[in-house]
């Protein structure tokens, strides 16, 4: 089993930054594939980018690409998300995932493993 707790959520103004966290425990997190997907009210849940096992391949999704980074620290297992020109179409609930293997994965069912999400609110 692995845990994953976000953080870093918030209400920001738009234009603003945020950086949410994955802090991940139970097993060997650099084992790992990782992703961030979001869900607005109403809508399906979308990946927003994900992270190959050493972080050296990643993905974004073209709405954040520029604005978002995708970075992680294997010796903390922590994945982070960097949120920069934030946009009040980026509100969501912002959730991270894991699933074993060493590549990043788009589609929300190849990963095992959940948090619990952070909600992410941008003020226009």
């Amino acid at each position: 089993q692995v845990q994953l707790v976000e953080s870093g959520g918030g209400l920001v103004q738009a234009g603003g930054s945020l950086r949410l966290s994955c802090a991940a425990s139970g097993r060997t997190f650099s084992n790992y594939g990782m992703g961030w997907f979001r869900q607005a009210p109403g809508k399906g849940r979308e990946v927003v980018a994900a992270i190959s096992w050493r972080g050296s391949n990643t993905y974004y999704t073209d709405s954040v690409k520029g604005r978002f980074t995708i970075t992680r620290d294997n010796a903390k297992n922590t994945e982070y998300l960097q949120m920069n020109s934030l946009k009040p179409e980026d509100t969501a609930v912002y959730y991270c995932a894991a699933r074993y293997g060493t590549s990043w994965y788009r589609d929300a069912g190849n990963y095992n493993y959940w948090g619990q999400g952070t909600q992410v609110t941008v003020s226009s």
